[in-house]
């Protein structure tokens, strides 16, 4: 079988990152699969990319997106990285199981990759095999999703698509490929691929790229290069805040893992956590918990640094003024963090007015839920119901704590801090039934639907799991069971990677 070239099914692509020089990437095509049948294609996310869904549902449209045809316009790349994994650096990483198809221009203007991900050996794959399990495509394609639906920024999940072909791991499981869509997949990682070489050329080229791209404004300032640290800076901390605000782990914060657009990227062994814990890791690969849930901003701020060091020749050709520019940006990420964060928070306490003890009254409540292994998720959202000035509506929170009482305590200096907003009890319920989600891809939820479609080929629970997952805030009460923590048998205690 031979990947075939098809002019069936029009993608308008626009592939700016092909044209680049070619250190950037490697210039190859997938490798085809055996027998590949449609899992799921996000009908929305393709019309929005102006695609046509009856197409890609087409035979011919699951084979371009198994890699098996290549769509007039693609150019298809593996693009080149390195990185930072778990503090140590890899002079050379790229992409091992996924390949750039192009660039495409969505309905609202803004640039998209799409990428196949499992699509076979390129010559970053280094000892792999390129290609990707079933149960990992299902995973991203799972938290992606919910991600979206949360309003926090993500890569999407445009199909997966399983291959009719077994991978060797551990032991032999069913292969998938996953058509992945985002802003775009340069990473700080890319950045230190180039740096790491001297290559100065080759990072004002994708410094260039990247304005352009994502932050043209940055093109008005003095210091162009400065100005796009600045945008990075911030957008990170508004990623990393939001993360933080619905107990998100990503599981594996490597520098190749961060992206330049400020979108989540890479799910792996990430997931939500249940009960609330700051130290909390499910990756089975981190050992040593670096990049546990409380950990997440210091180390988004670690990455960030590594980025300016990269970008100190664009800065200046005086050495400690290029420095000086650069740890000025870095040092900013900190404030911008905690300003998003506190927003946030005082957004789903029904908060509006600040106040300068709303910090200390947050971490209370965190506190409180960390000593008495109360559900991150269901917490907050019960909030909504216990926000009105009596205390009528507490039973549903208080019963989520081993000791009520000490949400109790905690819940008088709560209401006295609601006594200080304009708000009433139902335009403030309202509004933080926006920000606190009553549904999440719980641990338990994701591996149930994983065993069943990986055991039985049953997509059935994948599908119900999705639908409710579309709709984070809109309580149903024929969804609860998607609602409510695992019982004591069902928590899932690691999660593992794909590769």
């Amino acid at each position: 079988m031979t990947v075939q070239e098809t002019r069936s099914i029009h993608f308008p692509f626009d592939n700016s990152y092909a044209r680049l020089p070619d250190r950037f990437f490697a210039k190859l095509k997938p490798s085809p699969v055996r027998a590949p049948q449609l899992i799921r294609l996000n009908e929305e996310l393709a019309r929005h990319l102006g695609l046509d869904p009856e197409s890609l549902s087409s035979p011919e449209g699951v084979a371009i997106l198994a890699g098996n045809r290549v769509p007039e316009g693609a150019e298809p790349i593996a693009m080149a990285y390195a990185g930072h994994q778990f503090g140590h650096w890899v002079p050379q990483l790229g992409d091992g199981r996924a390949m750039l198809l192009g660039e495409v221009i969505d309905r609202s203007g803004v640039r998209r990759d799409i990428q196949l991900k499992g699509s076979g050996y390129t010559p970053f794959s280094r000892s792999g095999d390129g290609r990707a399990v079933l149960g990992p495509v299902l995973r991203e394609y799972i938290l992606g999703e919910a991600m979206a639906a949360l309003g926090i920024p993500t890569t999407r999940a445009l199909a997966a698509v399983a291959t009719g072909e077994q991978v060797a791991r551990e032991e032999l499981l069913p292969g998938a490929v996953l058509t992945r869509v985002a802003q775009s997949h340069v990473r700080v990682g890319t950045f230190q691929f180039f740096a790491a070489r001297g290559d100065e050329e080759a990072l004002r080229l994708l410094a260039d790229h990247v304005i352009e791209r994502h932050y043209p404004d940055a093109f008005r300032s003095d210091i162009p290069y400065r100005a796009l640290l600045d945008k990075v800076v911030a957008r990170q901390a508004q990623l990393i805040a939001q993360w933080q605000l619905v107990g998100f782990i990503h599981g594996v914060m490597n520098t190749d893992n961060m992206s330049i657009a400020g979108e989540t990227i890479d799910y792996g062994p990430c997931a939500y956590m249940d009960s609330y814990h700051p130290d909390t890791v499910y990756s089975s690969i981190d050992h040593m918990g670096r990049y546990a849930y409380s950990n997440q901003p210091g180390i988004a701020h670690w990455n960030l640094s590594v980025l300016a060091q990269t970008l100190l020749p664009l800065l200046g050709e005086d050495e400690e003024a290029a420095v000086a520019e650069a740890q000025e940006a870095i040092n900013a990420f900190p404030e911008k963090f905690k300003v998003a964060y506190l927003t946030g928070i005082r957004a789903k306490l029904g908060l509006v007015k600040e106040r300068e003890d709303d910090a200390d009254l947050a971490q209370g409540l965190l506190n409180c839920m960390g000593e008495n292994n109360a559900d991150f998720t269901l917490t907050f959202r019960r909030l909504c119901d216990a926000s009105a000035a009596s205390t009528e509506n507490d039973r549903g929170v208080r019963e989520l704590f081993a000791d009520p009482a000490a949400f109790d305590d905690w819940a008088v200096k709560w209401r006295q801090r609601l006594g200080d907003e304009d708000s009433n009890d139902d335009m403030r319920q309202s509004a933080m039934r926006m920000v606190n989600p009553v549904y999440i891809a719980r641990n338990h939820l994701v591996e149930k639907v994983i065993k069943a479609a990986t055991e039985a080929a049953d997509f059935t629970p994948f599908d119900q799991l999705m639908t409710v997952l579309a709709l984070p805030f809109e309580e149903k009460p024929e969804q609860v069971r998607y609602s409510l923590p695992p019982e004591p048998e069902q928590v899932v205690l690691q999660t593992f990677c794909g590769t």
